[in-house]
């Protein structure tokens, strides 16, 4: 028996390949697929099954292609409703990978159709469970993100609270656990660093998991302090449901290089959207006129899908040469199927070529501290309210970049806003969609909060995260 856990930092999702004597499994895989097939392949391994946990809203997964390329059954557990040709399983049904055997658990909660697959190994014997966005490590699925009229987050959350105490913890402790995400993901509130841990441990340090908390108690912690979900969670349960574009088509229609002559046409004929995926410190210092900046190095595709509320909005891409590929590809693991080419050449064919340019004010932190001293300036903080409170600039402003397109009013006009995230990826970002609407006067300071922090400049005390509600 192999089983591997495949993650991607970016996404922080874990997709899962199980193979037993020829044949394969993979649990919630990405949008691309041809590594799972060359896995595969070079096991000469059968791909049988394709297990998804539920309709993933933070990525679009990859098992309509896979079946496709495969032949491999694509399963569902109990609930789901998918317009495409699946198998949807019944609580406690036996699917076989070879010598092992896989176990399906109906565990409601995080969705309706949420399941977790037991997976035991060849001597029959409990080994590990895939609990999706049922069980983190160190946290639980969100339950607000399938409530209905008829279904309350409340109805959710006690679901759950069933789910993990019949179907979960009463496995044994050596059981391993590994979930479909970790910490970054937006689909739990407080998760682990770690990828993966036993289930003795999780029963042992997850809140969540405590043995005399009663469900009124999981219900009130679990629903405390849950933020809005990024907008286009909903869009890709429905390509998830539904089906997509294969990937190639994609790929295809993304990685058309264009002459700048060609690119500008198409972004005003079309009214695509720039995207600069450039390292944030290099954008400030140039970039092709109303250009958002989100850098691919960074939490791309996650950005990418809580700033640019449409899905099939149309992008034009400004990458790196030699990335193009891996920034099409991406883009498509969250739903964004719509970038029509990339500039050839990256910007400094663009600015060779002699178009219009513009840039953005940057400052060192400790130029920003000199500053400070002697002016009273307006600060605006982009991290989220947990850093903010944890420990701030005096006197900042805190508007989160997670929301930044709802509260465009709140960011001052008449005034030079010095913009700062903790390292300075998000500040740039907000800084592009501020100039792109509008603001002129608008600095950023190098380093975010992080850099700061080691200058004169006056900072509320520091309050560990974990206290804060």
């Amino acid at each position: 028996m192999k089983v591997e856990q495949i993650y991607t930092g970016c996404l922080a999702q874990g997709a899962y390949y199980i193979e037993s004597n020829g044949e394969a499994a993979i649990i919630d895989p990405l949008r691309e697929v041809q590594p799972y097939i060359d896995k595969a392949e070079k096991s000469g391994a059968t791909i049988k099954f394709v297990l998804e946990t539920h309709f993933h809203a933070d990525f679009v997964s990859g098992h309509v292609d896979l079946a496709k390329a495969t032949g491999a059954q694509i399963v569902f557990g109990p609930n789901a409703n998918p317009t495409f040709e699946a198998h949807i399983a019944t609580d406690g049904e036996v699917l076989t990978v070879g010598d092992v055997t896989i176990t399906v658990l109906h565990t409601p909660g995080h969705t309706m159709e949420s399941t977790t697959y037991l997976l035991k190994n060849e001597q029959g014997k409990e080994y590990a469970i895939f609990t999706g966005d049922t069980l983190f490590i160190g946290d639980v699925g969100r339950p607000d993100l399938a409530a209905k009229s008829h279904l309350t987050v409340e109805d959710l959350a006690s679901h759950l609270y069933h789910s993990l105490r019949t179907k979960i913890m009463t496995l044994p402790d050596d059981v391993l656990v590994y979930p479909a995400h970790g910490a970054g993901s937006a689909c739990g509130k407080n998760m682990s660093k770690e990828t993966w841990d036993t289930l003795g441990n999780q029963k042992q340090f997850n809140y969540a998991l405590r043995a005399d908390m009663s469900k009124e108690e999981f219900v009130k912690e679990v629903t405390d302090g849950l933020l809005p979900p990024p907008g286009y969670f909903p869009l890709n349960v429905k390509m998830n449901k539904e089906g997509y574009d294969s990937i190639d088509e994609v790929l295809e229609r993304g990685l058309q290089a264009l002459e700048p002559d060609a690119f500008e046409a198409a972004a005003n004929e079309t009214g695509a959207l720039v995207l600069d995926t450039r390292a944030p410190e290099t954008f400030v210092h140039g970039f092709i006129p109303n250009a958002i900046s989100i850098g691919v190095d960074g939490g791309f595709a996650p950005w990418v899908g809580a700033l640019i509320p449409d899905i099939k909005q149309p992008l034009l891409i400004v990458a790196d040469e030699g990335r193009e590929e891996e920034v099409v590809t991406r883009l498509a693991r969250v739903g964004y199927d719509y970038a029509f080419g990339f500039l050839k050449g990256g910007f400094d064919a663009w600015k060779n070529a002699g178009k219009e340019v513009d840039a953005i004010e940057s400052i060192s932190a400790a130029e920003f501290s000199k500053q400070s001293l002697t002016e009273e300036l307006e600060i605006v903080d982009v991290r989220k309210p947990s850093e903010y409170q944890s420990e701030h600039v005096k006197n900042a402003l805190n508007l989160p970049l997670d929301y930044i397109n709802d509260h465009l009013a709140e960011f001052k006009k008449d005034r030079t806003l010095y913009l700062h995230c903790a390292g300075g990826y998000r500040s740039v970002i907000a800084a592009s969609i501020l100039k792109a609407r509008g603001w002129d006067n608008l600095v950023n300071i190098e380093g975010g909060f992080k850099a700061i922090a080691e200058t004169d400049v006056p900072c509320t005390d520091y309050v560990c995260p974990s206290t804060l509600k």
